[in-house]
């Protein structure tokens, strides 16, 4: 499992608001190239939406269908990008004085992901998933505007 976390200089409603936003996904998610489509109720429970995914010129299309969400709280998602990838993603969001902790998680999904998950697949995650984290930060920080309380930037 990968686990990363990160402060964000916004509201904890401010950063759902950003993984409230299918399109905005093409900008912060590391190896998402665009989004196809998603169901207008997104985040609701059961909805998805549709993208492509990648690195040079290996690229799929799949989706990313929601298991949970709890507004401003928790966002559940199960990612397929196959034939690379199938896994759980959570984001959870909690106060942190004027900003908000995030922390994502991801754990592999069935097989055979679960059965080749090792230590070095554990650790290219987390590196993704830190630089992930960085660009919500700061897409969520200038979604929230410059005139923050605790904003160093």
């Amino acid at each position: 499992m990968a686990r990363n976390t990160i402060t964000v200089n916004a509201p904890p409603l401010d950063v759902f608001g950003v993984l409230s936003d299918p399109p905005g996904y093409a900008l912060w998610v590391v190896g998402s190239k665009a989004i196809r489509g998603y169901d207008e109720a997104w985040p609701a429970p059961g909805t998805e939406f549709h993208h492509t995914v990648g690195f040079g010129p290996l690229v799929t299309k799949d989706r990313t269908v929601v298991l949970e969400t709890d507004p401003g709280r928790r966002l559940l998602m199960l990612v397929r990008a196959l034939p690379f990838m199938r896994a759980t993603v959570s984001f959870t969001l909690e106060a942190d004085g004027f900003g908000t902790r995030v922390t994502m998680e991801e754990h592999p999904n069935g097989a055979p992901w679960e059965k080749l998950w090792n230590p070095i697949l554990d650790t290219l995650t987390m590196l993704r998933n830190a630089e992930t984290l960085r660009r919500l930060k700061r897409l969520t920080e200038v979604r929230a505007g410059p005139v923050y309380p605790g904003r160093t930037s």
